[in-house]
């Protein structure tokens, strides 16, 4: 039986628990979960590398899952742009079921391999671009399928999972198991699996971007001005780097048509 489907002893009787038991037993798995990638940094750091070639040679990150592995890839796609302004084809999230699976579960689509290959040739996948299939149990025939075929074509291919010893972790180039263990409640792997997860998009993709030159210090120098809350960031990042007043740092930004690098570039007269 994989480690994810097996019983909790920690919470067998979470039924019968008061509110605030039933919250700390939750919260120390949410711990076990964020310590699980203790032992994957390794495998994460060949990761980025990877991604981080496939940027550079002019490629895409193509995060592939289905059902709750399948919207954290989406999730995290959808969040670079805002973040580092890369364009919304930098990170690009697929997910069994497509946009509808987004709102609705589709668990039966996790199990159609062919979807996951049509839907890769669909945008058109290049073999300068990596995949990176998420399954937590680390069988969805949607994914494997995917990764098969993007290996066909020359991509490289990561498998993210919370289980060793799967077919998703045989069949992909680089190998991350985040060991999670029981869940809280048998099976449920939009649990700790899922925070693991998360966990680990996060790392590989803001990781990547600061190796592609779109974070100075730790400020987001690459943002784009789409809502108001963004222009005050972006006022703030320029105050900060070159030690003016907010006015004078608006003014430059309005000058420079709302690029910071530019506005750097203003003030210092380059």
């Amino acid at each position: 039986m994989l480690d994810t489907e097996k019983r909790n002893e920690n919470t067998t009787h979470i039924d019968k628990m008061s509110t605030i038991d039933m919250l700390k037993v939750i919260q120390n798995e949410n711990i076990n979960a964020v310590n699980s990638l203790n032992n994957a940094l390794e495998s994460i750091e060949k990761a980025v590398e990877a991604a981080y070639l496939s940027l550079k040679k002019g490629g895409r990150i193509i995060y592939v899952g289905a059902g709750t592995s399948g919207r954290l890839g989406v999730v995290d796609a959808s969040e670079c742009p805002p973040t580092f302004g890369v364009s919304p084809e930098t990170v690009v999230g697929v997910i069994a079921g497509g946009r509808d699976a987004m709102f609705k579960s589709s668990e039966n689509t996790e199990d159609i391999g062919e979807s996951g290959v049509n839907d890769l040739k669909t945008i058109n996948l290049k073999c300068s671009d990596i995949v990176i299939g998420i399954s937590a149990a680390g069988g969805a025939g949607y994914v494997i399928k995917a990764l098969e075929y993007a290996k066909s074509i020359g991509c490289s291919t990561v498998g993210i999972t919370s289980n060793k010893n799967t077919l998703l972790g045989k069949t992909a180039d680089i190998e991350i198991v985040t060991e999670t263990g029981a869940e809280v409640i048998t099976g449920s792997t939009r649990m700790k699996a899922g925070t693991a997860q998360k966990l680990v998009l996060n790392m590989i993709s803001t990781s990547v971007m600061v190796k592609m030159g779109y974070i100075y210090e730790n400020l987001m120098i690459n943002l784009k001005p789409s809502n108001s809350k963004l222009k005050g960031r972006m006022v703030r990042i320029v105050s900060s780097i070159l030690e003016v007043e907010s006015e004078e740092s608006e003014d430059l930004l309005k000058k420079a048509g709302w690029n910071i690098k530019e506005a750097i570039k203003l003030y210092r007269g380059e």
